[in-house]
């Protein structure tokens, strides 16, 4: 889940780039625009100024996930840094699923939200009407966690912000470079992103870490995909709907 209070921090961060950030931003900003939308749903119905069931926003998923496919294959060929070759090399692949799982344990298992900030909605299918309705939005519930997430955070998080905040010419910084300051604030950030914010720092550093350690993309994004995928499998078995 993500927390309004990132909406406000990510705002912030220094002069706004050039137009070559673009592809890595817009997807990023279309996301949080949905979940602004729908934070924005749920304050209204709290304070009564309209009533809309929870499972209609659950519909907004799929639209959301959809919209934001849909960009990152109209710009899937200003991507040069996501080598989906590297996925091939068995021994890197394997740090990344370990990397995935290690942050599932850490996620589940880390749930401190901010001062002021309620309880996660979360997405609880039992909410839905049984038969298709059901099935296809958890379904796209999953796909988009595991499909489309990874990639459009992954190019916003690994690939543009660590990169822009080492310099604002963030293209000729080359991918995996470390500085105390980007990885701390990058970190923090992505933190500010999620309602549970110490599984988020210590998420946002692993991924981190990754990246320095194979300087890969692809391989931050197939770690992302784990714990996104076991996390689902988690949560659907547990129905422990707080950490969607």
């Amino acid at each position: 889940m993500i927390d309004p209070s990132f909406m406000r921090a990510f705002a912030t961060v220094k002069q706004w780039p050039d137009r070559g950030a673009l592809p890595r931003v817009l997807p990023f900003a279309l996301f949080i625009a949905f979940v602004a939308l729908e934070e924005g749903a749920r304050t209204a119905a709290l304070r009564q100024w309209f009533v809309l069931p929870e499972p209609v926003l659950y519909a907004l998923y799929p639209v959301k996930a959809c919209s934001v496919a849909a960009l990152l294959l109209l710009w899937r060929g200003s991507y040069p840094e996501l080598h989906l070759r590297d996925l091939l090399d068995l021994k890197r692949s394997t740090l990344a699923v370990v990397v995935g799982l290690i942050t599932f344990l850490v996620w589940i298992n880390l749930q401190v939200t901010l001062p002021l900030v309620g309880g996660a909605a979360g997405f609880d299918p039992t909410l839905l009407p049984e038969g298709a309705p059901r099935l296809v939005l958890t379904a796209a519930r999953v796909a988009g966690a595991v499909l489309v997430v990874p990639v459009m955070e992954e190019l916003f998080w690994r690939s543009f912000l660590l990169r822009y905040l080492v310099h604002p010419d963030f293209e000729s910084v080359p991918l995996g470079s470390f500085s105390w300051s980007s990885f701390l604030v990058a970190s923090a950030l992505f933190a500010l992103e999620h309602h549970f914010f110490l599984a988020g720092l210590a998420a946002g550093a692993i991924y981190n870490l990754l990246l320095y350690r194979t300087r890969s993309l692809a391989l931050c994004v197939m770690a992302h995909a784990v714990t996104n995928l076991v996390l689902a499998m988690y949560v659907l078995h547990s129905g422990k709907w707080y950490f969607w």
